[in-house]
């Protein structure tokens, strides 16, 4: 698998992860899809595969540093390199506005959605650097810009406001 094209997709067992990873595979990309769930991340995988792209399972909880080292560790010890790390795994929690959201809920957001991507880019940046076009995607939303901010999901919005000083 060395000269292949590689990605890792995180939050890859439905919704836009999932789409990105099936597009990914379709391009000729072996794809990892991470996941926290692994009876639907190792579905994802197998619904890829099915379809004719390459695809495995790998799990991953971003909010967890642990299983993002393991996680790292399975992939290196799998390839040599990575040409697309997508962070997409995330949480939207919050629908109380900024003066009722509590502690747990901003700070698993927090973890999640921001220092999550940050773990993960840190944990898998050596084979990424190893590729001659390594890629970082950091998915956020418009409820991270400051002027797109409303009185709804703050912790939410934060999160991202947050991942996307990361990306800068």
């Amino acid at each position: 698998m060395a000269k292949d094209k590689i990605a890792l997709v995180t939050g890859a067992n439905k919704g836009i992860g999932h789409e990105i990873a099936r597009q990914l595979a379709g391009k000729g990309f072996h794809v990892f899809i991470g996941a926290r769930k692994v009876a639907e991340g190792k579905q994802a995988a197998e619904a890829i595969a099915k379809s004719g792209g390459s695809a495995e399972f790998v799990e991953i909880d971003v909010s967890d540093r642990a299983s993002i080292e393991n996680a790292a560790n399975a992939v290196t010890s799998k390839v040599d390199h990575l040409d697309v790390l997508v962070n997409n795994a995330g949480i939207l929690q919050d629908s109380k506005g900024i003066a009722e959201v509590d502690d747990e809920t901003f700070l698993a957001t927090l973890t999640t959605n921001a220092l999550g991507p940050l773990r993960v880019t840190q944990a898998f940046l050596p084979l990424v650097l190893k590729s001659a076009h390594g890629t970082v995607v950091n998915l956020s939303s418009g409820l991270g810009q400051l002027s797109e901010m409303g009185k709804t999901y703050p912790a939410y919005s934060l999160s991202k406001t947050a991942l996307n000083a990361v990306t800068r």
